[in-house]
C-alpha cells in the first residue's frame, strides 16, 4: 500500500480510528483482469457468500477466458448459477474482450472515465462493475464505488447516516487521491464490524 494514502486517510477523522485498527490495506490488481471482471459480474445484486459459491461452480465448470466462455453450452453456465441474464452478460463481455483486444495493457493508459465508458457500452457492465475493474483489475487508486451497499453503510456509519449518494461521492472528495483504499476502509469497517 502507498504509505502516502495511509497517512492521508489517517487524518480524515472519519477514516482515523478505522486506520487505527486495521493498519495498512493493500489495493492489488488481479493477476487475470478478464477472470476478474467475469467475477465482478456474478457478484452483481447477490451476496458475497452466494457470489463465491457461483464463482466457484463456474471456474470449475468452464475454462474463464473470452474463448471458454464462448464456448461453454448456456445450460453449463446456468447450472454453475449465473442467471440467464448474467449468461448473457458473460458472454457479451467475452465478445467484447476477444473483438476489441481488450487487455490489462490496453487499458493502461486510458483515463478511468474513458474506462468506464467503454466496459459500460457493454450489456450488463453498469457503473459498480466497470469500477470494480478499475480498482481490482487496473489497480487504480482514486475510485469511490458509491453504488456499492457496503460502500454506503460504512459511509452512513462513518460519516452520517442520513447521506444520500451524492452526498456520500462529495464527503469522499477529501479522499483524493486515494479514494479506492478509502474505499477498502468502509468495506473491512463493514465486514469486521468495526461501526
Amino acid at each position: 500500500m502507498s504509505e502516502d494514502a495511509v497517512e492521508s486517510l489517517r487524518t480524515d477523522p472519519a477514516l482515523s480510528p478505522v486506520v487505527a485498527e486495521i493498519g495498512a490495506v493493500d489495493l492489488q490488481p488481479a493477476e487475470d483482469p478478464f477472470e476478474r471482471l467475469v467475477t465482478a459480474l456474478v457478484r452483481q445484486q447477490v451476496s458475497m457468500a452466494a457470489a463465491a459459491a457461483i464463482r466457484e461452480r463456474l471456474f470449475e465448470a468452464v475454462e474463464v477466458t473470452p474463448a471458454g466462455v464462448l464456448a461453454a453450452d448456456p445450460a453449463t453456465l446456468r447450472e454453475a448459477g449465473l442467471s440467464e441474464a448474467k449468461v448473457e452478460y458473460a458472454r457479451a463481455v467475452a465478445v467484447a474482450w476477444r473483438d476489441r483486444g481488450w487487455s490489462r495493457d490496453y487499458f493502461a493508459g486510458r483515463a478511468d472515465a474513458a474506462v468506464v465508458d467503454e466496459l459500460t457500452a457493454v450489456r450488463g457492465v453498469g457503473d459498480w462493475t466497470a469500477k470494480m475493474f478499475l480498482m481490482f483489475c487496473l489497480g487504480r487508486e482514486d475510485v469511490f464505488p458509491v453504488e456499492d451497499l457496503g460502500i454506503r453503510k460504512g459511509m452512513w456509519a462513518l460519516v452520517d447516516e442520513d447521506l444520500t449518494r451524492a452526498e456520500m461521492d462529495d464527503r469522499a472528495a477529501a479522499w483524493r487521491p486515494y479514494r479506492s483504499y478509502a474505499s477498502l476502509y468502509l468495506w473491512r469497517a463493514v465486514e469486521d464490524d468495526l461501526v
